[in-house]
């Protein structure tokens, strides 16, 4: 499970007018400025913001702290490049085996472009 500090997550914001129900975003540096705030469509102040979505950014070290290689998979799992050599690196780390820098260089060439090992063995 990933611990809050361990992730960094940055609400952003988008607004809805009170009067048309527009939902619009806008960059706002400072607080003084949200209050000055106006609806582009159909100009009446103080629309509300509401929250769309939440993105974060887990390091490596904390999804393989999380990674469960006995846990079920979903196929969205095995879409994404990113997973490629999480179980080695579990069972690695288990076992207290440094895999070394050229197993992380392969990994991120594969990670990158999977292709890469099919051209490579030919």
């Amino acid at each position: 499970m990933l611990v809050a500090e361990s992730v960094n997550a940055m609400p952003i914001y988008e607004y809805q007018c009170r009067s048309c129900g527009g939902i619009f975003q806008t960059l706002i540096m400072k607080a003084s400025e949200e209050k000055s705030l106006k609806c582009p469509h159909c100009g009446v102040p103080t629309p509300r913001r509401i929250i769309s979505r939440v993105v974060y950014h887990a390091s490596e070290r904390d999804r393989l702290a999380a990674y469960d290689p006995g846990a079920k998979k979903g196929d969205a799992f095995f879409k994404d490049s990113r997973n490629i050599g999480l179980d080695a690196k579990k069972r690695a780390q288990r076992m207290g085996v440094d895999l070394g820098k050229g197993f992380e260089e392969k990994l991120e060439k594969l990670r990158t472009d999977p292709g890469s090992v099919m051209r490579e063995s030919e």
